[in-house]
């Protein structure tokens, strides 16, 4: 089972940024797909979530209006798109696969400065 999350690096304030995270060794199309983040000394939260079919997504509301989860289950794979990015957006970003078992990524870094 594998989680790879690619996509982050460092962006200027309002910029944008695309995560993906994709999935092999189980039924991804199955799982329930969030992306947590976890910024320096402070707790992993989560940041969105998105449905087995893709019709059901959710968002913290620190993100609402700016982040977008989408998935593809012929690709298996789960992407955040991250607009008019802010420096609070800085943290390490985790896709974690759910169902009757639960999946993590490594976590790729995303920091927000200029």
């Amino acid at each position: 089972v594998q989680l790879v999350e690619s996509g982050g690096g460092l962006v200027q304030p309002g910029g944008s940024l695309r995560l993906s995270c994709a999935a092999s060794g189980f039924t991804f199309s199955r799982y329930t797909m969030t992306w947590y983040r976890q910024a320096p000394g402070k707790e992993r939260e989560l940041v969105a979530v998105i449905s087995s079919a893709g019709d059901s997504t959710n968002y913290a509301d620190s993100v609402k209006g700016r982040f977008t989860i989408s998935r593809d289950n012929v690709k298996n794979t789960v992407y955040l798109q991250m607009n008019s990015l802010k420096p609070e957006d800085t943290a390490v970003y985790y896709c974690n696969a759910r169902w009757y078992k639960n999946y993590w990524g490594q976590g790729t870094q995303v920091t927000v400065s200029s």
